[in-house]
């Protein structure tokens, strides 16, 4: 399994779609099979990756948002093994 490193450019999987559903109250990954119901932190993680920025530009992106969450850098990175192990994210 590739592990995710900064370089990598991460990019939702085809066949996936990042969406705010109201009826859940949050953000969902959606798929042919159904339906993924995310909690905030990896709504605010999905919705930056766009297949151009790297896992260090996110990382950055975020930190700058939410600078005052301990160990952010470390649950990105844990989050997106969690994705790209899941499937619902490719590295580039």
């Amino acid at each position: 399994m590739t592990a995710v490193i900064l370089p990598n450019v991460p990019a939702i999987r085809r066949g996936f779609r990042l969406q705010f559903e109201p009826a859940q109250g949050c953000h969902v990954l959606l798929y042919p099979e159904g339906m993924i119901k995310l909690n905030d932190s990896a709504g605010e993680i999905l919705q930056q990756i766009d297949g151009k920025r790297s896992v260090a530009e996110i990382i950055g992106n975020l930190h700058q948002r939410f600078p005052d969450v301990p160990g952010i850098d470390e649950d990105i990175l844990a989050f997106m093994e969690v994705a790209h192990a899941q499937f619902w994210i490719e590295l580039r």
